[in-house]
């Protein structure tokens, strides 16, 4: 069995999931986890998909011919996991809207050695006064070793510049 990573966007309409699923299923492959959403009238997911060796050139024939259907498939071979042992942490943040949030604390994470696994954003209005709400739930990869109370520490400066409010916990 072989395995692809498939990136896919589409104009949202009823059905196109089925369409997705129904042609992995016709070459055999088998629909293994996915991320999807809409988003202004669009939709977007990523999949991973297991397919025997001999039916993958088909089904990336298949899939790709979705586009005369208006959805667009890209493909990748999936890959192995990062090399190294990693803490699984928590983040969730909350704060007045503005530009440059998550490029600000993506970049420390970074500068920390620290992967983003998995990120979920929106903008709400706030409870009482309606103003823009910026919500940021991640789930972090941190190098094994690496002390919850240092990423809080330099996460915490940051979050006091961005006059945001951040907590992180180890994931269970």
């Amino acid at each position: 069995m072989d395995h692809l990573v498939l990136t896919v966007i589409a104009r949202d309409q009823p059905g196109l999931v089925e369409r997705l699923a129904q042609c992995v299923a016709d070459h055999g492959g088998n629909w293994l986890e996915s991320r999807m959403s809409r988003m202004s009238g669009q939709f977007a997911g990523i999949l991973r998909v297991a397919v025997p060796d001999e039916s993958r050139a088909e089904l990336m024939g298949a899939l790709q011919a979705l586009g005369a259907q208006g959805i667009r498939v890209l493909f990748e071979d999936g890959g192995g996991e990062p090399a190294g042992s990693w803490t699984p942490i928590l983040l969730d943040l909350v704060g007045n809207d503005r530009p440059g949030i998550i490029r600000d604390i993506t970049r420390l994470l970074a500068e920390q050695g620290v992967n983003l696994e998995s990120l979920v954003t929106e903008v709400v209005p706030a409870p009482m006064s309606g103003e823009s709400l910026f919500h940021a739930e991640a789930l972090l990869a941190a190098p094994q070793g690496m002390a919850l109370e240092t990423l809080q520490g330099s996460l915490e400066t940051l979050a006091d510049e961005l006059m945001v409010e951040l907590n992180l916990r180890a994931e269970q």
